[in-house]
C-alpha cells in the first residue's frame, strides 16, 4: 500500500502542506486531520501542494472541500498546487475547478 506522507511549512505568510502519495478513503481521514489541526493552531491560509499526489478518489476531494470550509469560516483561504493533467481533470469533471484557486506552480501560488 502506497503510504501518504504530509508535511507543512510556512510560506509568505501562508502555510503550504505538501501532499505526496495517495488520497483515498484509507490516506484521507490523515489529510482531514492535518488541516484541521492547523485550523485550530490559526492558519487560516492554506495551499496544499499536490504535485506529488498520484492519486485522488472522491473521498480526498470531500477532505479538500471540507478543508475550504474550514479555512472559509475563519475568512481563510485554500488554494491548490497542482499540474498534473489526470487530476486537474478529476477538477474539472466534479466543477471543484471553479471553487478551488489551482496554481500550476509554488511560485505561482505565492505571488498570487
Amino acid at each position: 500500500m502506497v503510504d501518504l506522507s504530509l508535511e507543512s511549512r510556512e510560506a509568505s505568510g501562508r502555510t503550504i502542506v505538501s501532499v505526496a502519495g495517495e488520497i483515498d478513503v484509507y490516506t484521507a481521514p490523515r489529510l482531514r486531520e492535518r488541516i484541521s489541526e492547523l485550523v485550530a493552531d490559526g492558519h487560516y491560509h492554506l495551499i496544499v501542494d499536490m504535485a506529488g499526489v498520484d492519486f485522488l478518489d472522491s473521498t480526498g476531494l470531500g477532505v479538500l472541500v471540507g478543508g475550504l470550509k474550514k479555512v472559509r469560516a475563519h475568512d481563510g483561504s485554500m488554494e491548490l498546487i497542482c499540474n498534473q493533467d489526470r487530476l486537474l481533470k478529476i477538477f474539472r469533471i466534479t466543477g471543484l475547478a471553479k471553487v478551488f484557486t489551482i496554481h500550476e506552480s509554488e511560485t505561482a501560488a505565492l505571488g498570487s
